[in-house]
């Protein structure tokens, strides 16, 4: 049995000594090449807490499509607390549209959903100075089947319990991550 011992005191870091970006440091940074796409997510909490993840990674910009609300929102905001304000959004009526022009720029579009011949978010190579968009869907529906139509490919997230799925903004906070370290290696 192993016994970990605490070899050095800790101290809680109070919010001034986090050394975070402003909003304009965070809007002239350097981007993460992924995109996020919205597809007809109807939670307010999860669009806001998508926002503050995307923030906590630079991420270059989210897609607000279909029924997904769009800020200013008392709702957003209370999970975003400001990152609506940092990450640039634009919302699209069609996903469709979006997945197209993206993919006319030579953006790689992968769907997060769980279908045939998907790969692996542990197997998924991200290539070299490759931009990424990734599409999170619908609460109960998942990512439309239009969209997945349309997507260079589809990730999914390894689950090894009952249940069948994770909540949208857990799912994207575990992609984003993951696609964040593969990226910065």
């Amino acid at each position: 049995m192993a016994i970990f011992v605490k070899k050095y005191k800790m101290r809680k870091l109070a919010n001034s000594e986090l050394d975070r970006k402003n909003v304009e440091e965070f809007k002239s940074s350097n981007k993460t090449p992924l995109i996020v796409l919205l597809d007809d997510v109807r939670s307010l909490h999860n669009i806001g807490s998508v926002f503050r993840t995307c923030d906590a990674f630079l991420i270059e910009k989210i897609y607000l499509c279909g029924i997904t609300a769009t800020p200013p929102n008392k709702e957003i905001h209370k999970t975003a607390l400001g990152a609506t304000e940092t990450v640039e959004w634009e919302y699209a009526k069609e996903i469709q549209e979006v997945i197209t022009r993206l993919q006319e720029q030579k953006v790689s579009v992968q769907s997060i959903e769980q279908v045939q011949n998907s790969v692996m978010l542990n197997h998924f190579e991200v290539q070299p100075n490759q931009k990424y968009a990734l599409i999170f869907g619908n609460e109960v529906k998942g990512v439309s089947q239009q969209a997945v139509d349309l997507s260079d490919g589809v990730i999914e997230i390894p689950q090894l319990g009952t249940k069948h799925s994770l909540n949208i903004a857990v799912s994207a906070g575990v992609v984003i991550w993951d696609l964040f370290q593969k990226m910065i290696r």
